[in-house]
């Protein structure tokens, strides 16, 4: 096949997964937006509690992301197998609910540690033991998510999250503010929402994969209760612990940079969530293609044609790499207009403006190294991009922001004080993280070829 089909069929797969993403995203826009109508307090406690929150279900769902390749891999090859490893992957996705839930249900030890006041921490505390109840369906989703996914099928997955997007509003608005013999629950009221919708989903997908024809000749229902294989589950998390703790690094990366600009003052604050935020949608789009891209090369690897393999992921980095330079130069000139649809403090929007220059060249950087870890996961390689993660992400970003923002040791020049100075080193550090990556593939595909 020529480069320009495999650039066709790797769009054709990220289109959908890009709408279901940016519909998870809507999801958090549509909770701050209503219960900030609430009370401070309560949007307060949903801030801290989504903190908590997203940083156990995304270490725990990278675990899953080992389905993938995994799924992908047996699509090219041994197609009557999937249904054997799906089981196995709704296994793993229980033992790690367990985990999960018991680190939600003991959250005022992590609480604590924040100093909250005991109004917050109580409503924090609320919505986290109330999120325990939408881990195990969301974790479960999770795993219909990657089947659709490494068999082609993403379009399925799209519509369950969109039909849970319409049903988030009025849902919200029940439980936040009350009606209909409810009482009003505030910030913890999203959680309840959550839950509902979670299980809702978990239950749609899974009655499809039972009744549609498509997924008949998968056997994930109609061929008996199988049991936890231990040798499988080992498997699953050679390759699905290294990936959860890169998801892990990148997660804390940012919030950590977020906690160190926080001494910088409200205004300095500010300034970072609306670039973060920016930055965070954006992501999407790589991430989208990282995962299509990943997909076809694991079937590809299935089926043993490594030259296609190759191809493909050349195409899909390529393709990430152009669509970011054009996001990256359409940001920088919008940059004033994107601020402003956010906020029309004109202090914040001058502290923001700067750090639009970090979101036009990092994400080219950004897409780079997500298109090519995915690729790299499709080959079954995970360690050794998890510790170049660590070191460059950890090391290089938040040490060198550290040293550039606060200058500690008065060496860092005046314009990368503050916010400025963290972005500076976040953006290094996902440069070397691409240049890494993208040498290590090439060490990879040349050992496999």
């Amino acid at each position: 096949m020529t480069s320009r089909i495999h650039t066709f069929r790797i769009a054709s797969l990220a289109w959908p997964i890009l709408i279901g993403q940016l519909a998870l995203i809507a999801n958090g826009v549509i909770d701050t937006a209503m219960v900030s109508r609430f009370s401070a307090m309560d949007l307060a406690a949903l801030s801290l509690g989504v903190s908590i929150y997203v940083s156990v279900f995304v270490g725990l769902s990278g675990v899953l992301q080992a389905l993938l390749p995994t799924i992908g891999q047996l699509y090219g090859a041994r197609f009557g197998d999937i249904g054997r490893e799906v089981k196995q992957g709704l296994w793993l996705a229980f033992f790690l609910s367990c985990i999960g839930c018991l680190a939600l249900l003991f959250s005022p030890v992590f609480l604590s540690f924040a100093q909250a006041s005991p109004e917050l921490a109580e409503k924090a505390t609320l919505y986290l033991r109330i999120e325990a109840l939408a881990l195990p369906a969301t974790l479960g989703f999770r795993v219909y998510a990657a089947l659709n996914n490494a068999i082609s099928r993403p379009k399925m997955v799209m519509a369950i999250q969109i039909g849970a997007l319409l049903l988030k509003i009025p849902l919200n608005a029940w439980f936040i503010f009350g009606g209909l013999g409810l009482p009003a629950f505030g910030g913890p009221g999203c959680a309840i929402a959550t839950s509902l919708i979670a299980w809702l989903m978990l239950l749609t997908g899974w009655m499809l994969v039972r009744g549609a024809p498509i997924y008949r000749e998968l056997r994930v229902f109609g061929s008996g209760f199988v049991a936890p294989q231990w040798k499988a589950q080992r498997s699953l998390l050679k390759l699905g612990i290294p990936m959860g703790l890169s998801y892990f690094i990148e997660v804390t990366a940012f919030t950590l940079m977020a906690i160190f600009i926080a001494r910088l003052g409200a205004v300095a604050v500010a300034g970072h969530q609306i670039t973060a935020n920016v930055g965070t949608v954006l992501y999407m789009l790589p991430l989208s293609l990282a995962n299509a891209t990943g997909t076809l090369v694991a079937q590809a690897i299935g089926a043993r044609d490594w030259q296609t393999a190759k191809k493909i992921s050349r195409a899909g980095i390529r393709l990430s790499a152009i669509l970011s330079v054009l996001i990256g130069v359409a940001v920088w000139f919008a940059r004033e207009q994107i601020i402003r649809a956010y906020t029309p403090d004109e202090v914040i929007i001058a502290s923001a403006l700067p750090l639009f220059l970090f979101i036009a060249f990092y994400q080219l950087f950004d897409s780079l190294q997500v298109t090519t870890a995915f690729v790299l996961r499709a080959y079954k390689v995970a360690v050794i991009p998890t510790v170049i993660y660590a070191v460059a992400l950890w090391g290089i970003g938040l040490g060198g922001g550290y040293i550039l923002g606060l200058d500690p040791f008065g060496v860092s020049p005046a314009w990368l004080h503050g916010a400025a100075g963290f972005w500076l080193g976040n953006s290094a550090s996902l440069g070397l993280v691409a240049f890494f990556l993208i040498w290590y593939l090439r060490v990879i595909q040349r050992s496999v070829a």
